[in-house]
């Protein structure tokens, strides 16, 4: 199986949008990532996961401390899920700083304004599962701030709003 097969066969199941965002207590500094990859696992207790790239900073923090956020995307938030997919970037200081958030009171880490759904987390399990880290996150609290937009969705390779 070719590495692009795979890719392309995969770019066909749609995908809801999020960012995930940590606080490094060590440097101050706010990591954050797009992913696709956020799925419910429990309700009892309320569990969901993320896949994180490996050595990436996220996973490298998430190593580190255990409290992570997601905001949920809406359609009007392309630009910053391009944003923090972008690879190679130096920092995510200036991406913050041009994003409206607040900072979460439980974990710490940015929740995005104008998200769907907010979550504050707490890292339960790491498993490592090829080039990726799945990241299982005990649901320490939530909020479903009033948003007059749909999801935004990722689908052949391409964001889209969908209302």
């Amino acid at each position: 199986m070719s590495e692009d097969k795979f890719r392309a066969a995969l770019s066909r199941l749609t995908a809801g949008v999020v960012l995930v965002t940590a606080h490094d207590p060590e440097d101050g500094e706010d990591v954050g990532m797009t992913a696709t990859s956020l799925l419910s696992v429990s309700l009892d207790p309320p569990l969901v996961l993320v896949s994180v790239r490996n050595g990436s900073r996220m996973d490298d923090l998430l190593e580190r401390q255990p409290l992570w956020a997601v905001s949920i995307l809406s359609g009007a938030q392309r630009q910053a899920a391009g944003w923090f997919a972008m690879k190679g970037r130096i920092s995510d200081r200036l991406l913050f700083a041009d994003l409206a958030h607040t900072r979460g009171e439980v974990a710490g880490a940015p929740l995005v304004d104008g998200a769907l759904a907010l979550l504050e987390c707490r890292t339960e399990q790491r498993v490592t599962a090829g080039d990726h880290t799945l990241v299982v996150g005990r649901v320490l609290t939530t909020s479903t701030p009033p948003v007059d937009s749909g999801p935004l969705a990722y689908f052949r390779g391409r964001y889209r709003g969908l209302d």
